[in-house]
């Protein structure tokens, strides 16, 4: 997914997000398949189990086992058809997720050659929170940060200042 780039800054804001919510050492249970931010979440001694690939709105087996202690799902819930499934049937008491913020200049992604690297849903802020509370859970931080791009263009001047990711911590009410 990242050949030629690697989203230096998306996986340091996040780090620095998730670390000021739960600390490590933490059991996390990380949302999509092993990918390189769990491996930086493993060195910064995080404990952390992936999912297995399986279609999350239909088998949301993964996150009901009990004693969980964290669930992450970084740019994962744009990609549900149905994300309030899965976040109602969550037996964990935290939750640390990040989201796509919809653009009002840019159409939603979608890979042209991999069916499950296409976003349903890019949200607005106020969206995932009513998601997040709808589904039982109450947010208790949130932040939001750009995307920069290095390019020349309309588009790449408005990503240098319009805010790219969302970033929720919430607890189960």
């Amino acid at each position: 997914m990242y050949e030629h780039t690697f989203p230096n800054k998306r996986y340091k804001q996040t780090l620095d997000f998730l670390k000021k919510h739960v600390p490590p050492p933490a059991t996390v249970l990380d949302l999509g398949v092993e990918n390189p931010f769990s491996l930086i979440m493993q060195k910064e001694q995080y404990t952390v189990t992936n999912t297995r690939g399986e279609d999350l709105d239909l088998d949301t087996t993964a996150v009901q086992e009990p004693g969980l202690e964290v669930v992450t799902a970084f740019e994962i819930f744009e990609h549900l058809v149905a994300p309030f499934n899965i976040l109602r049937e969550m037996k964990a008491e935290k939750l640390v997720a990040t989201v796509p913020l919809k653009l009002w200049f840019a159409d939603a992604y979608r890979s042209d050659t991999d069916m499950r690297d296409r976003h349903f849903h890019e949200f607005e802020d106020w969206q995932f929170d009513w998601l997040l509370e709808k589904a039982g859970w109450k947010i208790k931080s949130t932040e939001k940060w750009t995307n920069p791009v290095n390019k020349i263009g309309i588009r790449p001047l408005l990503r240098k200042f319009t805010p790219r990711y969302y970033a929720v911590y919430a607890e189960r009410q």
